[in-house]
């Protein structure tokens, strides 16, 4: 409700004005037809079924750019295995993120497979991919979506740090055992110094719910609220 927020100068916001917010973990990700390197595309529908992996970068032609997008598409493999797909995006006009792709292809011998938007800001600005600190390009964001259209983790780096794709897939998979086994993933999973690649059980919500996760033989327990298990 508008009544719930203040405007820059302290007072309260025109009822008559819209209230924009960038999305947050577990709101759907708003929806756009958007031009792509495959043609025109509606994000999230054209992914309906699937997880996807949205990524922006500062710009085509850019070295640390150029390093990410060969490193996805080397792992474009395991992303499919996942049932994930990938799309990049930056403020820059489709036909520099054809001539891009077709200079990697050409001169590293990578053919990027994935489509690519190409912005004219506007979804930049909904996003939140741009961070005036750091200047008027797009920062190395993340979003993880669901095949129900849902942001489930969203990340962002600094132009001058390339990503870690390795995580992303790790975020991927540990989301997906999540949903399916409801569980939670320890830090550095699934090279937990504590629990090593096992998860954690959720804590009980009842005396009997606790009695029964310590009498589980597929449980190792530290304590009763601590309770974890290989899948």
């Amino acid at each position: 409700m508008c009544e719930d927020y203040k405007c820059d100068c302290g007072q309260d916001c025109d009822c008559e004005e819209e209230y924009y917010s960038m999305p947050l973990i577990g709101d759907e990700m708003p929806p756009f037809e958007v031009q792509t390197t495959h043609g025109v595309m509606t994000i999230p529908d054209d992914f309906e079924g699937k997880w996807f992996v949205l990524f922006s970068h500062p710009g085509d032609f850019t070295p640390v750019c150029t390093t990410e997008f060969v490193a996805f598409q080397k792992l474009k493999a395991e992303f499919d295995e996942l049932n994930c797909e990938l799309i990049g995006l930056s403020i820059d006009q489709v036909f520099a993120h054809m001539k891009w792709t077709e200079w990697i292809h050409e001169k590293l011998g990578v053919e990027i497979t994935f489509p690519i938007i190409a912005d004219d800001g506007t979804i930049a600005e909904e996003l939140g991919l741009i961070h005036p600190g750091k200047g008027s390009n797009t920062v190395r964001a993340v979003f993880i979506v669901d095949p129900k259209g849902i942001i489930r983790a969203i990340l962002y780096y600094p132009q001058e740090l390339g990503r870690n794709m390795a995580e992303i897939i790790r975020m991927v998979r540990g989301l997906q055992i999540a949903d399916n086994s409801k569980v939670a993933m320890p830090a550095d999973w699934p090279n937990n110094g504590i629990v090593r690649d096992h998860v954690i059980v959720p804590p009980p919500k009842s005396e009997k719910d606790r009695k029964e996760r310590l009498e589980n033989k597929n449980h190792e327990c530290l304590d009763w609220w601590f309770c974890h298990k290989k899948i």
